[in-house]
C-alpha cells in the first residue's frame, strides 16, 4: 500500500526523516508532500496521531501528471483500486487542497470528483453528503501533479488546538518542528529560545523530546474512526501514550517581555507540556548569567525581523551571548525574513554555516539558517 503525507513546502525533506522513525519506511519528498509505502493499514493511523510535520495523512489510490485535469482525473479513477473504499449505500464527501496556477476552483474539483466517483463506484445509492459522511476521498495538487486518496485524519493536522495566546509573528507548528529537526537536537540534549514570543518552537520541541503525540487531545477527531478497518483504536492509542516521558525536560523558553512568557506558559499547558519547560523572563545581557559557559547543545529561535538599525545591537548581543553559553560544536538555528542580515552578524561572531534551506509558511517566504559555533 501507498501513503502520502501532505506538509508544507520545504520541509518535505523532515516529513521524510518523521515517516521513519514513526513507521519504519523508507519516503520519497516530493513538492509540498510526500509518498511513502507500508504494509500495516494502523501506520497510517499513527501517522495521523504522531506526526509533526503533517497538514494531511492520506492512503494513496492514484497519483499523476496532467494538462487536461478532469480528463486525466476520470482516467486515474478508471484504473485506480477506488472500490475497495466503497460499498453499497455509502456516503462520502470530498476534499480538495490546490496549490498553483489552474484554470479550475477547488470546489469545482470536489462537484466533479464526487461525480466521478458515483460513476465508477459500480455500488448502488453511493452518495455525496458533506455532513454525514463515512470516508473522506481527498484531492491534493500542486501544480501539475494530481495526488487522490483516502483522506485518514479528516481535519487539518498542522493547526495546533495549543495555538491559543498568539505573538503577532508566531510561527506555524511544523515550520518551528522543521526548525527544530534541522538544528539536530535530539531528546536529552540542553535548548534554548531566548526570544520566545507565543512558545511554538519550546512546545514542539517538548512534545518531541516528551514523545507526546501532537493530537493527544483529538483522539475523538479522527476520520479513521468512521472506517471499517478492525483496529482496537483504544489498544494503538494506549500503546503511544504510555511512551509519553513525563520527566522534566532540558528546554528553555525565555523572552525579556512578561506577556510572551505567560503566554508561552498558557500554551505549553494546553498542549501538555507546561511541567517539562523551564520558563522565565530573562534579558538577552543576562543570558551568561543564567547559564554557564559552553553548557547548551542548541539555541533554536524566530529572533526579531530586522526593521531599522536599532536591531543591529540586539542581533550583536545575542550571536555575543549565544558564543559564550553555546558548547563549541553546539548549534545556532534560526528562522529569518531576512537571511543575509542573520549571516552578517553570524560572520561576525565566529559562526559558521551548516545549512541553509527555504521553507514556505503559507504564501510567505522564510529561510531556516543552522550555525555551528567554532
Amino acid at each position: 500500500m501507498k501513503g502520502l503525507i501532505i506538509t508544507s513546502k520545504g520541509i518535505e525533506d523532515t516529513a521524510c526523516i518523521e515517516v521513519k522513525e514513526i513507521i519504519n519506511t523508507n519516503c520519497k519528498a516530493e513538492q509540498g508532500c510526500a509518498l511513502f509505502e507500508f504494509n500495516d493499514i494502523k501506520d497510517i493511523c499513527l501517522l495521523c496521531y504522531k506526526s509533526q510535520t503533517a497538514s494531511r495523512v492520506l492512503l494513496l489510490i492514484n497519483n499523476f501528471r496532467f494538462e487536461n485535469f478532469f480528463e486525466e482525473f476520470e482516467k486515474s479513477i478508471d484504473n485506480s483500486k477506488l472500490g475497495e473504499w466503497v460499498h453499497d449505500k455509502m456516503q462520502f464527501k470530498v476534499e480538495c487542497m490546490r496549490i498553483g496556477t489552474h484554470e479550475f476552483k477547488s470546489t469545482d474539483v470536489e462537484a466533479k470528483a464526487g461525480q466521478i466517483i458515483i460513476n465508477n463506484s459500480k455500488k448502488r445509492d453511493v452518495k455525496v453528503n458533506i455532513k454525514d459522511y463515512e470516508t473522506i476521498f481527498f484531492v491534493y495538487i500542486f501544480d501539475n501533479k494530481c495526488y487522490f486518496g483516502v483522506d485518514f485524519a479528516g481535519f487539518e493536522l498542522n493547526k495546533r488546538n495549543y495555538k491559543i495566546f498568539l505573538h503577532p509573528n508566531s510561527l506555524r507548528g511544523p515550520i518551528a518542528y522543521s526548525l527544530i529537526r534541522d538544528s539536530g537536537f535530539q531528546k536529552k540534549e540542553r535548548m534554548l529560545d531566548p526570544f520566545s514570543r507565543d512558545g511554538v518552537t519550546a512546545i514542539e520541541s517538548a512534545l518531541y523530546a516528551a514523545d507526546f503525540p501532537v493530537n493527544y487531545y483529538n483522539k475523538e477527531k479522527f476520520a479513521f474512526l468512521k472506517l471499517k478497518l478492525g483496529i482496537d483504536f483504544g489498544k494503538m492509542f494506549k500503546s503511544c501514550d504510555t511512551k509519553i516521558k513525563k520527566t522534566k525536560l532540558h528546554i528553555y523558553n525565555y523572552d525579556h517581555l512578561f506577556k510572551y512568557v505567560d503566554y508561552s506558559k498558557k500554551n505549553a499547558k494546553i498542549a501538555g507540556v507546561d511541567k517539562q519547560v523551564t520558563f522565565s523572563r530573562v534579558e538577552l545581557e543576562w543570558l551568561d548569567i543564567k547559564f554557564k559557559e559552553g553548557s547548551l547543545d542548541r539555541i533554536i529561535s524566530n529572533p526579531p525581523t530586522p526593521k531599522d538599525n536599532s536591531l543591529d545591537k540586539i542581533y550583536n548581543e545575542f550571536f555575543y551571548q549565544s558564543a559564550y553559553i553555546l558548547k563549541k560544536g553546539g548549534t545556532l538555528a534560526l528562522i529569518s525574513k531576512t537571511p543575509d542580515f542573520v549571516k552578517r552578524h553570524a560572520e561576525r561572531h565566529n559562526f559558521a554555516l551548516l545549512k541553509e534551506k527555504e521553507v514556505w509558511s503559507s504564501q510567505q517566504l522564510l529561510t531556516i539558517l543552522v550555525f555551528e559555533n567554532r
